[in-house]
């Protein structure tokens, strides 16, 4: 099997964090949302890794070395931006015949148990993972009859189905899907001028290829700062890890704080991770993600999201204070 991770694009929706970082590379509950999804890949055991990157290539590359050197790993630029599906065609080369190839979109980490996909596939061609949503407006969803796939109807205003897709993808046949995409590029089939995955599949569906649609158990998104705080609480929920230096400081579970960091004088929680490099002091913080090498100190925040090298400096007060008076501090 090979691996396909579509990790370019701007992340304009997570803007300032992605500003001068890759959208994969931000901090979630201790690690990289890149770091979550590849430790979810690594039982499959593939034999390559494809990257499709845009200018911050660089630093994916520089972050895989270093967190997974054993991985088979290679990294192609998608020079113009013409949608989901034109990045994945830019993998066309190097899917090789009787390989299978699996399809990660990075905006979200997924909880499913990925070593049941041949099972899965035993007696069809493809996996195009769904969720079941109440908002299915806001989604591509899957229209299911006898267990296959059989439409695709993308932000449905009459309820359709529920079966939202996920940016998960499972093809037995790699080459057979290349072959269908380079036909729906050649034919123009765009959306606003660009290329996306749907036009392909229903392309092979019409043709008679079967796909099934199996649910994940969880899908966490993380393209926005409120879902990204969202996933945050989600994948801290019964995890309590401090690997920093904690003085006279209370910690209110779940907490993640990396080796490296160190909380003075503080209460943090719930729901907060401080990765390695930073300090907190004197502060009060829940429902926040601190990234590395920041200093926060002398400061009460919630639901905020830091990115690296941040230096926050908030004051004291002193006040004499008679009976019977109300002190009321607005933000």
């Amino acid at each position: 099997m090979k691996i396909l991770l579509p990790v370019a694009g701007k992340g304009t929706r997570l803007r300032p964090h992605t500003h001068t970082k890759a959208k994969s590379l931000v901090h979630v509950a201790g690690k990289t949302v890149l770091e979550h999804i590849v430790s979810r890949l690594l039982p499959l055991d593939a034999t390559e890794y494809l990257f499709i990157t845009d200018d911050n290539g660089g630093q994916v590359r520089d972050y895989m070395d270093a967190a997974f050197p054993t991985l088979n790993c290679r990294y192609v630029v998608q020079k113009e931006r013409q949608g989901p599906a034109h990045a994945v065609a830019l993998a066309m080369p190097f899917i090789e015949p009787g390989e299978d190839l699996l399809i990660v979109f990075n905006d979200t980490i997924f909880d499913a148990d990925l070593t049941l996909i041949h099972a899965l596939c035993a007696d069809c061609d493809g996996l195009i993972y769904s969720k079941e949503v109440e908002d299915y407006q806001r989604f591509g969803v899957n229209v299911i009859r006898d267990g296959l796939i059989v439409d695709m109807v993308e932000k449905p205003d009459t309820l359709v189905s529920k079966l939202a897709q996920v940016g998960l993808y499972y093809l037995k046949d790699g080459v057979r899907f290349m072959r269908y995409l380079q036909e729906t590029i050649s034919a123009c089939e765009t959306v606003k001028g660009e290329y996306y995955l749907p036009a392909v599949f229903m392309r092979m569906i019409r043709d008679g290829r079967r796909f099934k649609a199996p649910e994940i158990d969880a899908w966490l998104d993380c393209g926005t700062p409120e879902t990204l705080l969202q996933t945050n609480s989600y994948l801290l929920a019964g995890r309590h890890h401090n690997h920093g230096e904690v003085i006279d400081s209370v910690l209110i579970e779940p907490v993640h704080i990396e080796k490296g960091a160190v909380v003075r004088g503080s209460i943090l929680g719930p729901n907060v991770s401080i990765a390695a490099g930073s300090v907190v002091e004197a502060s009060i913080l829940k429902n926040s993600i601190v990234n590395g090498n920041s200093v926060v100190t002398n400061i009460i925040l919630h639901d905020s999201i830091l990115g690296d090298s941040v230096h926050l400096l908030g004051s004291t007060r002193r006040m004499n204070i008679g009976d019977h008076s109300l002190i009321e501090m607005q933000d």
